[in-house]
């Protein structure tokens, strides 16, 4: 390396690779981040691409970008601003050209930086740098387009699969930077093109091209060493938040001795988990492609009557079509899990975008009294525990549960261990046959203690009967129109509900003991706000801090916890939804509101310069 090159020690780095959509970010930033995740860096993804099916080529509209962070510790966040940007074309840079540092490395493809592309991307100069007012980046041409066609010349390809080829260049050149073995990502290339032997020889040839280009002609620009990290002993991979949560409930499932039965309809951004279950019949599992999103959930609210544990996966516009089924399982009291992958709403919305705006309905998205458990993932790999969480408690309590992801935690990813099954606690489901009164048994006898009613599987001898939309004597489990008995009924469905908060942990808060100020949060927002209490105590004030995991209902210290702070700050992407559902349930509370629904992640240097603010303000 020749004396020009700097070579930085960091701790962490963002990377950003940004293209159309057909120009394979997705799968670059997705091979870099797992080839990280196993030289020992923790990782953190955000996917972030375009709703449009196949925009227009070159235009702003039709922008697909990947960011990772990785580094040695504390990576809970995919970072606000870029360290590296690959942009393919002026579009991909003008797109994330507020993403950057000002010094910034700028890896960019100059055969897409023409007059005819840079006009695409409402350029009115020649030098979109400049114009944009960004002269302090490191810039580093390279002809990606033309490179990758020299590689691949005596390859006997087609021009349009050769064209698809220069992601893998580009990756290369990155791998260099990062000082990152190719060797791997080759590996990692044989294993997702191992069907066709020379769309791998292709990639894996352009790719080792892009990394002889960047080391042998040194690249004057500043290089990036990050150390690994010292793990502790075990099986790690990079996984995001739909594989884990699809993890999650094959391991409950496990755990119950039960059988998984998926019912769903495909829907952004919750269909990888159909995908996933759908590969898992070693597992037993039954994933059902319904017609529809009502027909998914009726199959899941089936098969839990037949002694399955029954999930449907969906986002909000699903959730809304799934809500008099919902209610169905509300009044049948069956385990039942839906898992709502949020996004931009309302309607179509954001399909590819994150938001936090379901919660509402969630938690109030039906017809009558009809209390349902709600649970929020906190991260990519907290969708695996979490998973499991809603499928013991729909399972050892006889209720619906809702299951909240995100757009962000759900596409991303992050490193994980691969966790040992003894260590998680036993899902015992109350069946019939643990009943003690056996002989006396009627369908709405109830466990005393978490007045959960016992689960009958058809077909089991003397326990025949029926489970409805109706309303059903609490005594005999006959139908009934009685209002004494619907209102006893009702009061009993709400008390199973709320009896779960002593089956849930407390809430936990982190921070100073003295602080006046507690920041909350609920959700996929964790590694956003746990960065962000970080930041504001490196600046010398007093702060703690919790992020809510169980919502409904509340663990049952959150009155205490809440209480005694002077001042709480609710961050959440939508308009303050979590806000208003505290206060309708603690009094005294003196919150303030801090909403953004812009379909993007959380920036923590906004929030700790926000945050910071409402602490200097007078209380």
């Amino acid at each position: 390396m020749d004396d020009k090159t700097v070579i930085k020690d960091l701790n962490q780095v963002t990377i950003r690779l940004s293209g159309d959509s057909g120009d394979g970010m997705q799968l670059s930033g997705t091979l870099f981040s797992t080839l990280s995740a196993v030289f020992g860096n923790e990782i953190a993804t955000f996917p972030d691409y375009p709703s449009e099916i196949r925009a227009p080529q070159g235009t702003l509209q039709g922008v697909s970008g990947f960011q990772v962070r990785i580094g040695s510790k504390n990576i809970h966040t995919s970072g606000d601003l870029s360290d590296v940007l690959i942009a393919m074309n002026p579009a991909a840079f003008k797109v994330n050209a507020h993403h950057l540092r000002k010094d910034s490395i700028v890896i960019f493809d100059t055969d897409s930086f023409q007059k005819r592309d840079l006009e695409k991307a409402h350029f009115k100069t020649d030098n979109p740098f400049t114009e944009l007012g960004m002269n302090e980046l490191q810039l580093v041409p390279i002809p990606i387009t033309s490179m990758t066609k020299e590689s691949l010349k005596d390859m006997g390809m087609d021009a349009k699969s050769v064209l698809r080829s220069k992601n893998m260049l580009a990756l290369g050149v990155v791998c260099w930077l990062f000082n990152r073995p190719v060797e791997i990502a080759d590996k990692l290339l044989i294993q997702k093109f191992g069907k066709n032997p020379k769309l791998v020889e292709a990639n894996i040839k352009v790719l080792n091209d892009g990394y002889n280009y960047g080391n042998n002609t040194h690249l004057s620009v500043s290089t990036y060493r990050i150390e690994a990290i010292e793990h502790s002993k075990g099986f790690y991979t990079d996984i995001n938040g739909n594989l884990a949560t699809a993890y999650g409930l094959l391991a409950a499932a496990e755990k119950a001795d039960v059988q998984l039965l998926l019912g769903t309809y495909p829907i952004t951004p919750a269909t990888d988990i159909l995908h996933e279950l759908a590969k898992r019949k070693d597992f037993g599992v039954k994933a059902l492609q319904m017609e529809d999103e009502i027909a998914g959930i009726c199959a899941a609210l089936g098969a839990s009557f037949a002694g399955s544990l029954g999930v449907t996966t969906t986002s909000g516009p699903g959730l809304a079509l799934k809500g008099e089924a919902l209610g169905l399982a509300v009044m049948t009291e069956l385990p039942l899990v839906v898992i709502d992958v949020q996004r931009g709403g309302p309607s179509t919305g954001l399909p590819t975008k994150s938001e936090q705006s379901d919660l509402n309905q969630a938690l109030f998205g039906r017809n009558g009294e009809s209390p349902v458990v709600v649970i929020a993932a906190l991260s990519p790999t907290d969708c695996f525990d979490s998973a499991y969480w809603a499928s013991k408690i729909a399972l050892e309590h006889m209720t619906p549960v809702v299951l909240l992801t995100d757009g962000y935690i759900a596409n991303g990813s992050s490193s994980w261990k691969i966790p040992s099954m003894k260590d998680y606690p036993e899902i015992k489901p109350k069946y019939v046959q643990n009943y003690k009164g056996k002989e006396d048994w009627t369908p709405y006898i109830r466990d005393e203690e978490t007045k959960a009613r016992y689960w009958a599987i058809p077909g089991v001898s003397k326990y025949t009967h029926r489970v409805g939309g109706l309303e059903k004597d609490y005594k005999t489990g006959a139908i009934s129109s009685d209002g004494e008995n619907h209102q006893l009924m009702v009061d009993t469905r709400q008390a199973k509900v709320d009896n779960i908060a002593d089956h849930i942990p407390n809430l936990e808060v982190i921070g100073d003991e003295d602080a006046d100020t507690l920041i909350v949060g609920w959700g996929g927002t964790f590694g956003h706000l746990l960065e962000t209490y970080r930041g504001i105590k490196e600046k010398g004030h007093k702060i703690a801090f919790t992020q809510f995991k169980f919502i409904a209902p509340l663990p049952k210290n959150t009155a205490d916890v809440l209480q005694s702070y002077s001042r709480i700050i609710v961050a959440e992407q939508n308009s303050g939804q979590f806000a208003n559902y505290l206060n309708s349930r603690i009094t005294g509370l003196n919150i303030h509101k801090y909403n953004r629904t812009t379909g993007q992640p959380f920036m923590v240097s906004k929030l700790v310069e926000e945050f910071i603010k409402i602490l200097e303000a007078e209380l």
